[in-house]
C-alpha cells in the first residue's frame, strides 16, 4: 500500500548570514529560548532580525541578547517588547563547559539559526566563534568571487 506523504509545515529557520563572514566558527550547540506567546506567534511569522544576536553568561544562566523580535500586530497590551535578553536553557555542565572556553580562548557565543523543532519548540544554534580579522574577511570574499567566476565560465561553456 502507498502511504501518503506527510507535509512538513514546519517553518524554515532564521539565519544569521553575517556570523560566517565575521566569525570563525568552531563548535555549535543547540539550546532552548524562553518566550511569551506573543513572541513565538511573531517568531513562526519570521518577524524577527538574529543579524547582531549574541550570547552572554550572567550568575551562571546563559542570555540571549539583540535578538529582535518584532511585536505581534494582534498581540494588544500584552504584547513583548521589541528587544530584551532572553533566558536560553542549557544544562550546567554545558554552561560551565562554554564559560571555561570563552574565559580561556577569547571566544564569542553567537546565534546562528533559529528554528522549531517538531513544529513546538523553539531552539536557537549558537556557536562558538572567534573573530575574524578584516584580512581573514578580504581572503574570504576572495575566494567566493573566484568560485562565483568558476561557476559563470562552466555555466557559459555548456559544461555543467
Amino acid at each position: 500500500m502507498a502511504t501518503k506523504k506527510e507535509k512538513d509545515n514546519s517553518p524554515q529557520p532564521l539565519v544569521n548570514k553575517k556570523a560566517k563572514f565575521n566569525f570563525e566558527l568552531i563548535s555549535f550547540i543547540e539550546a532552548g529560548i524562553v518566550l511569551s506567546g506573543s513572541e513565538v506567534k511573531s517568531l513562526r511569522e519570521k518577524k524577527a532580525n538574529l543579524t547582531d544576536a549574541f550570547a552572554k553568561i550572567k550568575n551562571g544562566e546563559v542570555y540571549l541578547d539583540s535578538f529582535s523580535i518584532t511585536p505581534y500586530k494582534n498581540g494588544g497590551y500584552t504584547n513583548h517588547p521589541d528587544i530584551r535578553p532572553r533566558k536560553l536553557l542549557l544544562n550546567r555542565k554545558e554552561i560551565d563547559k562554554l564559560d571555561k572556553q570563552i574565559k580561556e580562548k577569547g571566544l564569542v557565543l553567537v546565534a546562528t539559526k533559529v528554528y522549531f523543532k517538531d513544529n513546538r519548540w523553539a531552539k536557537v544554534e549558537l556557536a562558538l566563534g572567534k573573530p575574524k580579522k578584516l584580512y581573514d574577511k578580504r581572503e574570504d570574499m576572495k575566494k567566493n568571487d573566484a568560485k562565483l567566476e568558476i561557476a559563470r565560465a562552466m555555466k557559459t561553456k555548456n559544461y555543467s
